[in-house]
């Protein structure tokens, strides 16, 4: 097929450049809160082990795909798709819808993350460990959540208005390497605290007996949340990059990096956690925010005098994930709008910015004035409807869609030419058949087993 080219596309600098955006987009809140959550509750080590193992087999077969798809399309994901034929733009379509559901409830979180960072500096540690009353007057408090919303919000659209080179590359070359050298120092000092080492030997140490089927289903699971998986945002940084660039060498790196934040975040959390409270299981009986919000403000309450610098440093840290996540979101949406529509990047930033903003402050009154909407019952709320299509639903099924697509419709021959293109690719067979055989197969268990869980059939 003739490739479809722009002249006035944007391009990352070079391979480091490409590298630090994917792996910035990887590692956001999923490494943060949900990762320490579950490999405290399937064993620790074992849990590592496994979500390792996944990361470097099928997570890397599907970044490999959508990247060299971006590259050889030049086109963000509905472009990507469409450039094959028209009647394969609905997977594109499908795909992009993921990132317009995600990032305004992200950016929601993340105006969380934003009041906790400045909570730390103006109430102190104390106020913010008082069991979760603080978190929930927060949330509650419609025109506070919405301002802080908006203040993360603006930190985002400032980033990808400025570009790819001089916002996005330069942003995530600044944060990336300080979120990975905040992340080392806080689980280094964690690690001096009286009884962290056994948290420590829990965390790293496999149990191969621990290994059971909601184990291996939510290490799947992690690895497609972790790595910016179909949602188009590896296919539309996929697409910014040159021919030169080494796309297998690229993705490895991609991996072993989220993987080595994802680990820094255990390390961080569950030997935290055993020094002040007892134990690891206040990680594995609390996710999502009430891990991040409530837990552990209470953990370092703990450590004494150090409770204020920790809790500023562990926050801030949370921010550039979360920011680094928000960019890349919103660099999609943006991208995708300007290939669908044709018009100018600042136009379509500005369609993505009302959209998001719009659709953030609906989000952020689902736990004040429109607290009422209950869509997954009782105690739910909008964000956690739009988590549970988009990441529970919305993903499997893209994720599927593509590589039914890859390897059986237009043949894994086109991606493979575009690997060779800059390198090797001795490992040709071997990512042939993840892709249409093993990684369809999972794919399909996520799904079942995610939804049966949100309907109540059986708990992981």
């Amino acid at each position: 097929m003739a490739e479809t080219t722009s002249p006035a596309r944007a391009s990352w600098s070079g391979k480091l450049a490409f590298v630090l955006a994917a792996a910035a987009s990887a590692v956001g809140l999923g490494s943060m809160w949900r990762f320490p959550y579950l490999a405290a509750k399937y064993g620790g080590g074992t849990f590592l082990f496994v979500y390792l193992v996944f990361v470097f087999t099928i997570g890397i077969a599907l970044l490999l795909l959508e990247t060299a798809l971006g590259r050889h399309t030049r086109q963000s994901a509905i472009g990507a798709f469409k450039a094959f034929g028209k009647k394969y733009a609905f997977i594109g379509i499908f795909t992009s819808a993921v990132p317009f559901i995600i990032v305004p409830y992200y950016c929601v979180i993340g105006g969380w993350v934003t009041k906790y960072l400045v909570g730390y500096v103006t109430d102190g540690p104390a106020a913010l460990a008082d069991g979760g009353a603080f978190f929930s007057n927060f949330i509650a408090d419609g025109p506070q959540s919405i301002v802080f919303m908006l203040i993360f919000m603006a930190l985002t659209y400032f980033t990808v208005a400025v570009g790819v080179n001089k916002g996005i590359e330069k942003a995530n070359l600044v944060m990336m390497p300080l979120l990975i050298i905040m992340a080392a120092a806080v689980a280094i000092y964690a690690l001096t605290m009286p009884g962290a080492l056994d948290g420590l030997a829990f965390y790293l140490l496999p149990d191969l007996s621990a290994i059971s089927p909601e184990l291996i289903i939510s290490a799947l699971g992690q690895t497609f949340f972790t790595l910016s998986l179909a949602m188009g945002i590896m296919v539309t940084y996929g697409s910014y990059l040159d021919k030169s660039t080494k796309l297998t060498s690229s993705v490895v790196q991609i991996a072993g990096t989220t993987f080595g934040v994802s680990l820094l975040a255990g390390m961080m959390i569950i030997p935290a956690t055993f020094a002040a409270l007892g134990s690891g299981q206040a990680v594995a009986e609390n996710s999502g925010p009430s891990l991040m919000f409530i837990i552990l403000p209470q953990v370092f309450q703990n450590m004494g005098p150090a409770a204020s610098v920790l809790g500023c440093v562990f926050f801030i840290l949370v921010l550039f994930a979360a920011l680094t996540s928000s960019i890349s979101l919103v660099e999609t949406c943006t991208s995708i709008i300007q290939d669908a529509t044709g018009c100018f990047r600042r136009r379509a930033l500005l369609y993505t910015v009302i959209f998001v903003t719009v659709m953030g402050i609906i989000v952020n009154l689902g736990y004040s004035s429109l607290s009422f909407i209950q869509p997954l019952g009782e105690g739910s709320s909008i964000l956690d409807l739009l988590d549970f299509i988009s990441n529970s639903v919305m993903m499997p099924i893209a994720a599927l869609m593509t590589c039914i697509w890859v390897g059986w419709i237009i043949k894994p021959k086109v991606i493979i030419d575009e690997v060779k293109v800059s390198t090797k690719f001795g490992a040709e067979k071997a990512w042939t058949v993840f892709i249409k055989y093993i990684a369809p197969v999972v794919l399909v268990v996520i799904l079942v087993a995610y939804v049966a869980q949100t309907m109540g059939l059986f708990s992981m």
